[in-house]
């Protein structure tokens, strides 16, 4: 087993023998890591609304398909509508390592105590005599679905000593990280955007070709790296999920007109890789940040501060943050787009930044 760390995260995917590199989805990834940790230890298993139901689709993104009949319903567990049940605390309290699945990130409100004040809490109340080795999958970003199934709600939970807060966006990292927090002896809530699931996403994605190089050896991505996805000199970019890839097209129009953004994936906000996003900003000397939550109180409202404390004297222009719009998520297709960041208005405020 390999532990890859940032530095060697590109020289860590060679070709298989065949000469043909072996491509996965992000749901690939994660179905084959947690096969591979079910396998590897019997405390592992799953619980979640219709994941495990004879016939049907995997759970509501296909990523448990197949898994039911490897590993019976004793340890992939239906569970009725209830989001309190499906948070499993004490199930890892008691010494099991849960996988819960939460359909849509918006329902983590309904076990805000549990998350919270529970499992967040106990390690450290118990003065580490008491683990809480429990995973939450939990599904973010706009899809058509409107105010109550859209959201990315992070940065309530960056605000939460305890907890580590992972936020995923290809199939390389995705099992990598998901198999470094099924061996945490802490809660881990583990963000994937919607639209980012599949070889091409949807629509909304930009037809993006979202497969990555998978190795058939078992690996680990520590928890709390970043990693830099484009080089650049003059503009660092930090993006999550779509916004990464939103961001990483817009580095590419830019780049024709002569400006180069370093695009980072920080991979996980708590912790944050501050050393690797420091020596980026000091740099380039701007730093513009991306994400799809809302731009009061989002989790780049921290890092700009942050950054403010530790490198406001390499900066050659403000800090600026491109975000969701202060608004319930609108259903309709065309306001739901105008409300999140996107390609031209990356474009147009890292322009404004370099002017």
């Amino acid at each position: 087993m390999t532990t890859i760390n940032a530095s060697d995260r590109r020289a860590a995917s060679p070709a298989c023998e065949d000469g043909q590199e072996r491509r996965l989805t992000i749901a690939e990834a994660l179905r084959e890591a947690i096969a591979e940790e079910m396998r590897r230890d019997p405390a592992v298993f799953l619980i979640g609304e219709d994941i495990g139901v004879d016939g049907g689709f995997g759970g509501a993104f296909g990523v448990y398909l197949g898994l039911t009949q490897e590993f019976g319903h004793e340890r992939i567990i239906d569970t009725p509508i209830s989001e309190k049940l499906i948070a499993a605390t004490g199930a890892a309290l008691m010494g099991m390592r849960p996988i819960a699945d939460m359909e849509y990130s918006d329902f983590l409100f309904e076990c805000m105590d549990e998350i919270v004040n529970q499992a967040a809490k106990m390690r450290y109340m118990s003065g580490g005599k008491l683990r809480v080795p429990m995973v939450m999958r939990a599904p973010v970003g706009t899809t058509n679905r409107g105010a109550q199934h859209g959201q990315c709600p992070e940065s309530y939970f960056v605000h939460v000593p305890g907890l580590k807060v992972v936020c995923v966006s290809d199939a390389y990292n995705a099992k990598g990280l998901l198999k470094s927090a099924v061996r945490d002896d802490n809660p881990v809530l583990i963000f994937e955007h919607k639209l980012l699931y599949g070889s091409k996403g949807r629509q909304q994605a930009g037809g993006l070709d979202l497969t990555t190089h998978v190795p058939r050896e078992e690996y680990l991505v520590p928890i709390g790296q970043a990693v830099i996805k484009r080089a650049g000199t003059q503009v660092t970019v930090i993006a999550t999920h779509l916004s990464l890839y939103r961001s990483l097209a817009a580095a590419e129009v830019l780049a024709g007109e002569g400006i180069e953004c370093e695009v980072i994936d920080p991979l996980s906000l708590l912790p944050l890789d501050t050393e690797t996003l420091w020596a980026s900003v000091r740099k380039t000397g701007r730093l513009a940040i991306v994400h799809e939550d809302t731009l009061t109180g989002g989790w780049g409202a921290e890092v700009a501060a942050r950054a403010a404390d530790e490198c406001l004297f390499s900066l050659e222009a403000p800090i600026k943050r491109i975000a969701t719009a202060d608004v319930p998520l609108p259903f309709a297709p065309v306001m739901e787009q105008a409300a999140v960041p996107s390609i031209d208005r990356i474009c147009s405020v890292i322009r404004g930044m370099c002017s």
